[in-house]
């Protein structure tokens, strides 16, 4: 979980702020936020969402609306995946590249109607990611972008106990499909309910108000769902092997060596940044985003820690990512590294607490 706050900015706080300080919630500053870091703990809430039912806020997370006829087409422009088939309450995953093929940030976005589509952006791409779609409308007008973020909160409803639980959080409001979206109503409450997720478990996102957000809360804690903080959203994302913009993805990478090839439609019509991509998918990538896993129990490898080749004192890359598995019992991290050392079971080492233990590449998920 990056974060590069100087000391002095003061801390933006979501709506339910005072319900994690109800909560007993340790506060951490992300992304330029309050965010509850754990409450039971982490390995407890990890185990929660795994095993029953957890539940985050995200309305630190940008939320973007854009109108107009022409855009989907103006999106389909500017974005990796292919949109053009999602009908009205489907979504997608996708990506924004800048002309060198880098990651600008990873987001989802939603088609809402014949001309409205929603995107969800990362907290600390925000600010970046609206610019640059603004600098892109067309100087007709024809297409409106808004960012909705303020005056709104958002929940992530994560684990295996979703769907009994769902009729008691939001009565009479239907669960969408995966990756879809509806727009429904809790109470006097307007509601929007996503299916994405990011734990490799079932779960929807509900954005709505600010003013309904801490009831909505409370439905859900009511439910049976415990409070999940970052440590347990990064733990549950690391182990099913998703990449963290800012961490594992970034501007100078591509998606094809983050291994997110399936999201980038290199045969639809032009979009930003396909040269790059291009000449990676005929010649190879030069390095690959790979999943590596200790070979035994111990100290748990940390992001930045240095990948070596077995007696080599110089390191081929270094952890985007590492921790502690709890559904596994064992260390485990994410790293770029040159292609010649990608191939599944090959044996390196990591840096940890000045000594070099042995990891395998592994496939991804670890779980």
């Amino acid at each position: 979980m990056p974060e590069t706050l100087h000391e002095s900015t003061p801390l933006l706080e979501t709506p339910l702020a005072g319900e994690h300080l109800r909560l007993g919630a340790r506060m951490a500053p992300f992304a330029g936020w309050d965010m509850p870091l754990q409450y039971e703990g982490m390995i407890a809430e990890h185990q929660a969402v795994r095993q029953g039912l957890g539940v985050f806020d995200i309305s630190h997370m940008g939320q973007l609306m854009v109108n107009g006829a022409g855009a989907g087409e103006w999106l389909n422009g500017l974005l990796s995946n292919d949109l053009s088939g999602l009908a009205v309450g489907q979504g997608q995953y996708t990506l924004m590249l800048n002309p060198q093929g880098g990651i600008i940030d990873d987001l989802i976005l939603y088609r809402l109607g014949d001309t409205e589509w929603f995107l969800i952006v990362n907290a600390s791409r925000k600010t970046t990611d609206f610019a640059w779609l603004e600098g892109h409308l067309p100087e007709d007008g024809s297409i409106r972008l808004d960012d909705v973020t303020s005056g709104r909160a958002g929940l992530a409803i994560q684990g295996p106990g979703l769907v009994s639980a769902w009729e008691r959080i939001a009565p009479g409001v239907a669960l969408p499909e995966r990756n879809g979206i509806i727009q429904g109503t809790r109470g006097s409450t307007e509601i929007l309910v996503c299916r994405t997720g990011y734990t490799g478990e079932d779960g929807c996102e509900v954005f709505c108000p600010s003013e309904g957000a801490e009831d909505l809360l409370r439905a859900v804690l009511a439910a049976g769902a415990s409070p999940c903080g970052l440590g347990a959203r990064d733990t549950l994302r690391l182990e099913k092997g998703y990449a963290l913009y800012g961490s594992d993805l970034d501007a100078r990478h591509t998606p094809l060596e983050a291994g997110l090839g399936a999201f980038v439609k290199l045969g639809k019509s032009a979009f930003v940044g396909p040269a790059r991509l291009l000449a990676q998918k005929a010649e190879g990538v030069p390095t690959k985003l790979v999943a590596l896993q200790c070979d035994s129990k111990g100290p748990p490898p940390r992001a930045r820690s240095s990948v070596y080749v077995p007696g080599s004192e110089e390191p081929i890359g270094e952890l985007t990512s590492g921790g502690f598995s709890p559904s596994l019992g064992i260390g485990i991290g994410l790293a770029y590294l040159p292609i010649e050392f990608s191939a599944l079971e090959t044996s390196l080492e990591v840096g940890i607490r000045d000594r070099r233990l042995p990891v395998t590449v592994v496939r991804k998920p670890f779980y």
